[in-house]
């Protein structure tokens, strides 16, 4: 598996110290190492060059990543992209953007893009914030989500959470007026620290379910921790804003 992990790392990098970051920044993620299945790892060998796009700090064209002009939808953190997946074999027409740092949850995303024969599905597999900050174009995304973030419960590491006002701002900025923000947590006191970010927020709009009811990009099927979730007993809340200017 050294042998993947590191084919995926070439990938991903373009190896130039020049581009290293410093690490003081708080990161909203813990790279978990996890257990890569040998179709995991096949499907990374195999499908990674053509699906996985480099992490590149002097910006990306998304045209050329996908060889069209179509909407497109970014997902931040997908995990093992079955919502990803099951996305964009709906919707055909559109193209998916996902950002995961964890390795065998992307070699299990790629497995459901072969399995449905899908085309419209690209992968950066990186720290989305500096995905965010270096690479991904202004005003071109229909659609964000974020499902299920880490909530990092404790107060101690609240400043480790997703969601916030630094986050959204830059996330604004990928997005024209009347561009889609979905987010879904099981946990409410994350439900409200989402709240709050957004409410002090100028760029975005709240919605209310009857107002994304016909939107296609606002559906989303059920994750793997959602249901983990609702397992434990957990409600599940979904969060939907609109990019403020004209509507969509």
């Amino acid at each position: 598996m050294t042998g993947v992990s590191g084919r995926l790392r070439a990938i991903m990098s373009d190896h130039d110290p020049q581009n290293l970051l410093p690490e003081r920044r708080i990161r909203s993620f813990v790279r978990r190492a996890g257990r890569m299945t040998p179709a995991q790892a096949r499907a990374i060998e195999t499908l990674g060059p053509r699906f996985v796009l480099p992490y590149a700090s002097g910006g990306c064209s998304l045209r050329d990543a996908f060889g069209r002009d179509a909407p497109r939808v970014l997902e931040i953190g997908f995990g093992n992209g079955d919502a990803l997946v099951a996305q964009a074999g709906r919707l055909p027409e559109v193209d998916f953007l996902g950002i995961e740092v964890h390795e065998p949850g992307v070699g299990h995303l790629l497995l459901g893009v072969e399995a449905l024969g899908l085309t419209n599905v690209r992968v950066i597999c990186h720290d989305a914030a500096e995905v965010i900050r270096d690479m991904l174009p202004a005003a071109r995304f229909a659609a964000i989500n974020i499902f299920f973030p880490d909530p990092w419960p404790k107060k101690r590491h609240h400043k480790r959470r997703l969601v916030q006002p630094a986050l959204i701002k830059r996330l604004a900025g990928l997005q024209a007026p009347g561009g889609l923000l979905h987010l879904a947590t099981d946990w409410m006191p994350y439900a409200e620290h989402m709240d709050e970010v957004l409410a002090a927020s100028t760029e975005y709009q709240l919605l209310t379910d009857a107002d994304v009811a016909d939107e296609p990009l606002a559906w989303r099927p059920e994750t793997r921790f959602e249901r983990r979730g609702l397992r434990l007993g957990h409600a599940v809340r979904d969060l939907y804003f609109r990019r403020a200017g004209l509507s969509a």
